[in-house]
């Protein structure tokens, strides 16, 4: 299940130093399809995305994608490996044109010192992203493909889809169906066979290159069968 939640957003720091924190980084601009940075990189320092959509990704050997996050603006990334000065534990793409703010590692040292209060929003945010990975992984173990790629899909609805006049949900169209089979960590082939069935069953829609979620509720009761 992909995550889109507030746990990456570093929300509960005080206005006064957050605004500290970002308010003199840099800008850096990402084109769709661009990488901000891959696994294995320098941590040398966080971003703040400000404008889009980035995908946080984990690449097997056998190249397979898997999509753990879709971050949203608000978002924090890249500040475990200014936590723990590690390289890179995973490699972010922009899905949209986006914006961010670059702090370096060595200005997030500075103000940790400055401000050693931070350390406990970091533990709350870690902790919370620590719950996220326990759910991620009780749903690759317990979940059935089917239930799995409906979580997928019920979840980026809700947090990326227009609601239509028909009274379904509309995800964005920079979702493909690849992006779909890694969220739900399912092989292409199978999240296809999969999204076929329920379009015959008119529980989605293919249109013009986007999914459309057309009967919630029974998508749900998939989750439970």
């Amino acid at each position: 299940m992909v995550e889109l939640s507030v746990a990456g957003t570093w929300s509960s720091l005080p206005k006064h130093i957050a605004s500290e924190v970002f308010g003199s980084a840099t800008i850096r601009r990402l084109k769709a399809g661009d990488t901000l940075f891959q696994t294995g990189d320098l941590g040398d320092g966080c971003y703040r995305l400000d404008i889009g959509l980035l995908k946080v990704s984990l690449i097997s050997p056998q190249v397979r994608e898997r999509i753990i996050a879709i971050l949203t603006p608000g978002a924090v990334v890249g500040d475990l490996a200014v936590i723990d000065g590690l390289p890179r534990s995973a490699s972010v793409v922009a899905l949209t044109n986006s914006e961010l703010r670059f702090l370096s590692g060595v200005a997030f040292e500075r103000l940790v010192r400055e401000h050693p209060e931070i350390h406990q929003y970091l533990v709350k945010v870690l902790a919370a992203r620590l719950r996220q990975a326990d759910e991620t992984i009780a749903a690759l173990a317990f979940l059935s493909v089917q239930a799995r790629v409906a979580r997928a899909l019920l979840t980026l609805g809700e947090d990326l889809g227009e609601a239509t006049d028909a009274g379904g949900i509309l995800i964005p169209r920079m979702i493909h169906q690849t992006d779909i089979a890694a969220i739900a960590g399912v092989a292409r082939e199978t999240t296809n066979r999969i999204l076929s069935e329920w379009e015959r069953k008119k529980l989605v829609t293919k249109s013009a290159g986007s999914y459309r979620i057309d009967d919630r509720a029974r998508l749900e009761r998939q989750i439970d069968a």
